[in-house]
């Protein structure tokens, strides 16, 4: 008998270890199957065959994407892209009620990336002064969020 961990051979199943005790004759066969899986990925990656014209090996099986998704999985897609639209919508309406400058220095530190100190040097203020600002504009969006109860 021998104990082998499951999450070698099948990954997407397990994602934590989890050791199994098998016989020698399945031992050896999954690492057959574990090693002849590792050869045809290594020749396809080393043959740069990832189509062919010939339906040997599955090569263009594995290069297509033949996996479609189900009626489910296009269902939660849309309803997470919903969610998504709609947080953009709230986000969009919560920054119309922030001062002109807030606004500003909110986009300019979250959706343009910049830093403290590039916002402080175009606008001529200490760092203290646009932290502050953002301090103050993300606490007033938070309050607009909970006064429409768009919080959890």
């Amino acid at each position: 008998m021998q104990t082998v961990n499951l999450k070698k051979y099948y990954y997407p199943l397990f994602v934590k270890d989890t050791f199994v005790e098998v016989s020698d004759e399945v031992a050896e066969a999954l690492l057959l199957m574990h090693r002849e899986e590792n050869n045809r990925t290594h020749k396809i990656w080393y043959h740069k065959a990832y189509y062919s014209l010939d339906c040997e090996d599955g090569i263009e099986n594995c290069a297509l994407d033949f996996t479609t998704k189900s009626p489910e999985d296009i269902l939660v897609e849309r309803e997470e892209e919903q969610l998504f639209l709609t947080m953009l919508e709230r986000l969009a309406e919560a920054m119309r009620d922030l001062t002109d400058t807030q606004a500003r220095r909110i986009h300019a530190r979250y959706v343009l990336g910049k830093k403290l100190t590039e916002i402080a040097a175009e606008e001529g203020v200490s760092v203290s002064v646009v932290q502050q600002s953002i301090k103050s504009a993300l606490k007033r969006m938070r309050r607009y969020f909970e006064k429409k109860k768009w919080r959890k």
